[in-house]
């Protein structure tokens, strides 16, 4: 539905409906980015809900139990979904959330078939130790692309800010990698990669063995040490950028940080037990990086 569709009683109704709808789902995820987005004006705020709502969207797609050619053709669908949000007509209810933020902050339609091109990634085959030239390249499409969108809302779509996104996207998919490995092994995936499980003396690629071995903290040590170096690029190009306009990306940068060091003081000895930030951390963060 187009803009002008909504300047009618029952389409304003209807618009209100759809920010409800997009905000829902991110509070009801209870993540750090709901904190992030708080610090954002009202439409620029409604449109990363839109944003991440399509994330959801996608990779509850490629997370299905169903089988692979049916996942496949429901990411089909959102590609056909997001052509038809460039011609100006959206037909699902995210997909009508997102169009005035494609119209207002000039979001690229390349970074949101990135994201699909991510999922079918995962959706094709139980991802198994990739090699790290593959990691890069699903940090890219899942995590960099999702930045690349996120920017232009934030108000900055300068090359440094696009930076920002290739580098922290990269350092936020790398420890959700970190933090998630039982959670990933339950659905037969392992994201750590082939070489460094090789540095290490580990030959196996499947998930419950690896998660076993004793060297399995030496690997975690090892990508963690690449999600640093990622985290200090972000930071180099973000003091480049506009403060203000970049204040999400560096709640989200703190939040993940902190998750990092948390991760490794844990050592990865218990994978099966969640890395959790605690209250007083989180409200710290907010006020460091949101308010002072």
């Amino acid at each position: 539905m187009s803009g002008a569709a909504f300047d009618t009683p029952a389409g304003r109704r209807e618009e209100a409906a759809l920010r409800r709808a997009m905000r829902d789902r991110v509070t009801a995820a209870g993540t750090s980015f709901y904190w992030a987005m708080r610090l954002l004006p009202r439409a620029r705020r409604e449109g990363m809900y839109a944003i991440y709502a399509f994330c959801r969207e996608v990779d509850d797609i490629a997370d299905d139990t169903r089988p692979v050619a049916a996942k496949l053709a429901a990411l089909a669908e959102w590609r056909a979904e997001i052509a038809a949000l460039y011609a100006g007509a959206p037909r699902r209810l995210v997909a009508r959330a997102l169009h005035p933020a494609v119209l207002r902050y000039g979001l690229r339609r390349e970074d949101f078939l990135a994201v699909i091109d991510g999922m079918e990634m995962d959706a094709r085959t139980d991802i198994r130790a990739p090699d790290l030239a593959t990691l890069d390249l699903y940090c890219a499409r899942v995590a960099s692309a999702v930045g690349h969108l996120s920017v232009h809302v934030f108000g900055d779509a300068s090359e440094e800010a696009h930076a920002v996104a290739d580098a922290l996207g990269r350092a936020l998919q790398l420890t959700n990698i970190l933090r998630d490995l039982d959670e990933d092994a339950r659905r037969n995936r392992l994201y750590l990669p082939r070489e460094l499980l090789e540095r290490h003396g580990i030959r196996s690629c499947d998930p419950a063995t690896v998660l076993r071995d004793p060297a399995l903290p030496a690997v975690c040590r090892d990508l963690a040490a690449l999600a640093e170096r990622h985290f200090r690029q972000a930071a180099r190009a973000m003091a480049l950028c506009s403060p203000r306009a970049m204040r999400p990306a560096a709640l989200m940068g703190a939040f993940y940080h902190a998750t990092l060091e948390a991760l490794l003081r844990a050592g990865w000895q218990h994978p099966e037990r969640r890395v959790r930030l605690s209250r007083a951390l989180k409200l710290w963060l907010v006020l460091r990086h949101g308010v002072l």
